[in-house]
């Protein structure tokens, strides 16, 4: 382990770059995916306590088009040019100093930074050291990639915010989707019911996950075929899909808006029925990624990467996660 700012410390430089930049895909302005561009940035360094990742993969989340098009975390980040992308998977390339707890040749992932820049849509990214976890053994970088922000999401929303566990009902909306099919697992995983919505093709993939039933949306609302959950994670958005999401709760259940977070007057209307509504937004979190490395690690969660794309394609894999159809989670390699 390292404990000076060049011990293990080499270049890292990214062969297809001039010396000390490295390629990224970068937006000099807002707008559809089209904007997205593969280009020569300076690579970074790491600061005392922070490590240098040689990134191998990295995830495509909804947040990131949203960002790409000036919503999303677009007014934290600040202006173009920017580097979208929070989801990494690589190895560490250099230490900074103060790190005790990774090591140069680590494989390591993360949602660094969330929801300040992180450019993971890059040959290397730097964050502090605890923003990454190691990835568990035999788990390839793409898997990886495809599990910090929405296993954290799924993490903290039933595990830190309702505190599930055995003999709960959890109804997962989106239950096929990125964040949705990390849910069910770790729903099943803490000993809970599972309840999952999703399109009907969809439904043989959420039952092998561990989903105890499913709702064809298209062909039922689901307020009426769920009546009793003790939480219901809001993975869809909206204020009129957040009112419906109460008629499924139980007195005193609990409903998590994460798109978009929680509608005011939804907020109101639980109030006044005796239901708990809260928004959420998910945190870089080292105890969670161990936890979900432990799972991954125990056969009990597992990752569903959809399609796996180069980083020069990031606008395809945008345009592939605005559809709303695929399963699981979509990767760039890098």
């Amino acid at each position: 382990m390292s404990d000076g700012s060049n011990d293990g410390h080499h270049d890292g430089h990214d062969d297809a770059s001039p010396r000390g930049t490295m390629r990224a895909i970068t937006q000099d302005r807002l707008g559809d995916p089209d904007v997205l561009t593969l280009t020569d940035v300076p690579r970074p360094e790491p600061l005392p306590t922070e490590v240098l990742v040689r990134v191998r993969a990295a995830g495509v989340n909804p947040v990131d088009l949203s960002t790409r098009e000036g919503g999303g975390m677009a007014d934290v980040i600040g202006p173009p040019p920017f580097t979208v992308g929070w989801d990494v998977a690589g190895t560490v390339e250099a230490t900074g100093r103060g790190v005790t707890t990774l090591a140069v040749g680590d494989d390591v992932f993360g949602m660094p930074w969330f929801p300040r820049r992180a450019g993971a849509y890059a040959a290397y990214v730097t964050a502090p050291s605890r923003h990454f976890a190691r990835t568990p053994p035999g788990t390839g970088h793409a898997q990886a990639a495809a599990l910090p922000l929405a296993g954290l999401t799924a993490w903290q929303t039933l595990v830190d915010t309702a505190r599930v566990g055995p003999g709960q009902h959890v109804l997962v909306h989106a239950a096929a989707g990125g964040v949705g099919h990390l849910a069910v697992q770790i729903a099943k995983a803490r000993g809970a019911r599972v309840t999952g919505t999703a399109r009907a093709d969809k439904h043989a993939f959420l039952r092998g996950l561990g989903a105890d039933a499913v709702v064809d949306y298209t062909r039922v609302a689901f307020e009426q075929a769920v009546r009793d959950a003790d939480v219901v994670l809001d993975l869809v958005g909206g204020a009129e899909h957040q009112r419906r999401s109460l008629d499924a709760l139980r007195p005193g259940g609990l409903l998590i808006a994460v798109p978009g977070s929680l509608d005011p007057a939804v907020a109101e209307e639980a109030a006044g029925r005796g239901l708990r509504a809260t928004g959420f937004l998910v945190e870089p979190d080292r105890a969670g990624l161990d936890a979900l490395a432990a799972l991954v690690a125990d056969g009990r969660l597992r990752t569903e990467v959809g399609a796996v794309l180069p980083l020069a394609e990031a606008a395809e894999a945008h345009r592939r996660v605005a559809s709303r159809r695929t399963t699981g989670k979509i990767v760039l390699t890098v």
